[in-house]
């Protein structure tokens, strides 16, 4: 399955919950009174039964979507999590947070995930000092993330920096927003993925196939 390419907004609408696809506009009140409102429903007040299927495939796609990812990717990544020593869920939301392109989102050199996916496809995006063009590249404890010079003056890149005490940078995460560089001070947990996902119905979904 191909990467969606549709309009964002209508994924939040469609999870019902505001997925931060958008940068700094999902921070708006604009965004926030719309999820009520599912794609192509006219009346805020729609109420729809979910079989359990239906409840544990929509859990799955949120978190698929918070992430960007093709539903290839988000299912090996759940296979390498079920393989890890410890608990499925935690390994699978752990992994998805140290993706590079994630990495360099949450400590906000640029304002959404799809975004820092197209710097570090482009190669604009360096690790320890040398170029990694892998989104889904993990880092590890004390590497440090930053873009190249020639990117950091930006627009982009510094109204996403000047921005980032609005949604924060991560206590795992620490930026230097002068120099526009990251360091990982420590690998991320469960308890630092702050949206309301339920990773327990994405096992049964999966164990179900």
């Amino acid at each position: 399955m191909s990467r969606y390419t549709g309009p964002t907004t209508k994924l939040s609408r469609r999870e019902g919950q505001e997925l931060f696809l958008k940068g700094d506009r999902s921070y708006s009140d604009k965004a926030a009174r719309r999820l009520d409102v599912k794609p192509g429903q006219a009346q805020s007040n729609f109420r729809q039964k979910y079989s359990e299927y239906a409840i544990r495939l929509r859990e799955k796609q949120k978190l698929k979507r918070i992430f960007g990812l093709t539903e290839k990717q988000f299912r090996n990544n759940f296979i390498k999590a079920s393989k890890q020593d410890g608990v499925t869920g935690d390994n699978l939301i752990s992994n998805l947070e140290r993706r590079l392109d994630n990495v360099v989102y949450r400590l906000g050199m640029l304002s959404s995930r799809s975004e820092a996916r197209q710097y570090v496809n482009h190669g604009h995006v360096l690790v320890n000092n040398k170029k990694v063009d892998i989104p889904s590249y993990i880092i590890s404890l004390n590497d440090i993330v930053e873009l190249k010079e020639k990117i950091k003056d930006n627009i982009r890149v510094k109204s996403s920096i000047e921005s980032v005490a609005r949604r924060g940078v991560p206590d795992w995460l620490e930026l230097n927003p002068e120099k526009i560089h990251g360091t990982i001070k420590r690998l991320p947990n469960r308890e630092d993925f702050k949206q309301p996902v339920d990773e327990q119905l994405i096992i049964e979904f999966y164990s179900k196939l």
